[in-house]
Parts: structure tokens; sequence; C-alpha cells
């Protein structure tokens, strides 16, 4: 009653093992080989990464770490927001600027400077046209 389906069961299973067959000569190529076209992409992307993203990030934060560290009374800075002014106290995580005309201090933390400047400047108080 279902010799037609067991026919092409057969038909399928022999035409499978001679698929097969010829598949596993073909990939007679060592599995060294397969292993090294999987890896060695993957690698190079890593190394890109790291010469690329990850070395170029911690060596700016190195810099920025050793700026905030080096910090002292009496050096002009500039916040991230853009405030200028002088240091004129230092404590464990934050900073107290002088600001303006009238030496206003202002407290801020260690993290808010963006640099310090190395030209101070004399005419703070006057306004610039």
């Amino acid at each position: 009653m279902f010799d037609w389906l067991l026919g092409i069961q057969t038909a399928l299973a022999e035409a499978g093992a001679t698929a097969s067959a010829a598949d596993a000569a073909m990939e007679t190529p060592s599995t060294g080989a397969a292993l090294i076209q999987l890896v060695l992409p993957l690698g190079l992307m890593v190394a890109v990464f790291y010469f690329m993203l990850i070395r170029p990030q911690r060596k700016k934060d190195k810099k920025v770490k050793d700026m905030l560290a080096n910090l002292k009374v009496g050096d002009r800075i500039c916040t991230i927001g853009g405030i200028y002014g002088t240091i004129t106290g230092l404590r464990e995580d934050s900073v107290v600027l002088s600001v303006g005309a009238q030496d206003t201090p202002i407290v801020l933390a260690r993290w808010a400077i963006r640099n310090v400047e190395a030209v101070t400047v004399e005419n703070e108080g006057e306004i610039l046209a």
C-alpha cells in the first residue's frame, strides 16, 4: 500500500549516501586549516579594536588622570562648562576656584576640570568687546 512511499525513501537515502560520500571526499582538507580560517579573522578584529579604540582611550584616560593628580593652588583652569578660574584650594574630590573680578569662590568636582591653562589671563575682570 505504501510501497511508493518506501520507494521514495530508499531513493532519497541512496542519493543522500552518494552525496555525503562526495562531500566527504571534497572536505578532506585538514580541520586545522578550517580552524585557522575561523580564528584568524576574529584575532585580526580583536587586534584592530585594540589598536584603534582601546589603546588610544587608555592613553587619554591616563593623561587626564595625571593632570587631575598634579593640580596645585594657583593653577589657571577651564572647566567642562567653560568657566575659567584660578585654584585657591584643593580637597580630596573637589576644587575651590576664584572666578571673576570679585574673586567669587566656586566649589567644583575634580572630574569637572577640562584642562590646565598654560597662559594666565590678566584682564579677567574686563569686558572684552
